[in-house]
């Protein structure tokens, strides 16, 4: 009997790295339920509790980022790094992938280079417009570069990169429009702005949107559904007052709902973020981030804009042009259309499968051999 694909995913740190590596991990054991697949990551992020939660075992990688400013952290981190190392090195004998797929994060490089220097087929997928520090160093080094946006391409081989799409999530195109109104108890004949800014939220758009939010509900027929993020979210509460056009939360646990719901998003402009505005043609504000590295955010943002998917702004405009914007686009449903057929143009619904279906490839495996 033919040996079932081993699969090893390495991501971590954000949502935006762990939850493209489930989606892909999801996608395997879909095509082949055999499948043995493994992540890397680190304890004290997210995808320790993210990981096994989906379903799959996880090991643990010391590592830690080189920060860009003085401090006594950076001392620290070439001893982090090789024992990071050491442990990536026994990790990818000890479970002997046939493949290693990463999806970025720190706990990526030791991971990959420790895969590549073994002689293992290596995946990389790259969610941002402009291509991550890791990922540009290790590009030579591995297989296939799957890539969210064309920007990202000209960072890579050409004859590696493939623009294959963000994984996201299935449940993103099953909600109804009529759904999400009931859901969140909002009348179906009214406009509906959706403002979120990521699970931990966004200071800067829950202070723009506090300060403008009398005039915002104000507008005939608007309501707002507005994730402050769990870190903000008392201190907002304790200074809002309730209104019936209003839904105020903490955290959407249920975005497929949100999204058939809304008429606008104002949000950040993440790399997943960015494709599941696209997957569920939502027409957005995207108010760019500019304290991630390398200034992701804003190059996805610019990159719908270009597209006319989205509309592009930033974060020191945010106080003074949010109500206008918000109007604007509100108050304009052909743009809105216009602006929904270009965000579906650019989505790849599915990425996770294609990407999976190249992971599997890499591994030997095919359908006639199961």
């Amino acid at each position: 009997m033919v040996r079932a694909p081993r699969i090893l995913f390495a991501g971590g740190g954000t949502g935006g790295h762990v939850y493209p590596a489930i989606a892909i991990a999801d996608a395997v054991r879909s095509i082949e339920p055999r499948a043995a697949i493994a992540f890397a990551g680190t304890k004290e992020r997210m995808e320790w509790e993210a990981v096994p939660r989906a379903g799959y075992a996880i090991h643990p990688i010391t590592v830690s980022g080189f920060q860009r400013t003085l401090t006594l952290r950076n001392v620290l981190f070439p001893f982090r790094l090789m024992k990071g190392f050491a442990q990536s090195w026994s990790l990818i004998g000890n479970f002997d992938p046939d493949v290693v797929v990463g999806t970025g994060g720190y706990v990526s490089g030791p991971v990959l280079l420790a895969a590549s220097l073994r002689g293992r087929p290596v995946v990389v997928q790259e969610q941002n417009a402009y291509a991550g520090v890791t990922n540009r160093l290790l590009a030579k080094r591995v297989s296939q570069i799957h890539t969210a946006f064309p920007e990202a391409n000209r960072y890579f081989p050409q004859d590696k990169t493939i623009l294959s799409g963000n994984p996201t999530r299935k449940d993103l195109l099953r909600a109804s429009r009529s759904e999400g109104r009931a859901y969140y108890e909002i009348p179906e004949s009214t406009k509906v702005l959706l403002v979120f800014g990521g699970s931990l939220g966004s200071f800067a758009i829950n202070q723009a949107v506090e300060r403008h939010l009398q005039a915002l509900l104000a507008e005939e027929s608007l309501h707002l559904i507005w994730q402050t993020g769990a870190k903000y979210y008392d201190a907002v509460v304790g200074r809002v007052q309730p209104h019936p056009k209003l839904r105020l939360l903490k955290y959407i646990d249920r975005m497929d709902l949100a999204y058939a719901a809304a008429d606008v998003a104002l949000c950040r402009a993440g790399a997943i973020t960015c494709s599941e505005l696209m997957v569920t043609g939502t027409p957005a504000i995207l108010v760019p981030s500019p304290n991630v590295a390398e200034d992701h955010q804003t190059k996805n943002a610019k990159s719908m804009a270009d597209a006319e998917a989205a509309v592009f702004l930033p974060e020191a405009r945010l106080e003074d042009r949010l109500l206008e914007e918000v109007r604007a686009l509100l108050g304009d449903e052909y743009r809105r259309k216009r602006m929904a057929e270009a965000a579906r143009a650019l989505a790849r619904p599915n990425a996770a499968e294609d990407i999976a279906r190249h992971v599997l490839a890499l591994a030997g495996w095919s359908a006639d051999k199961t």
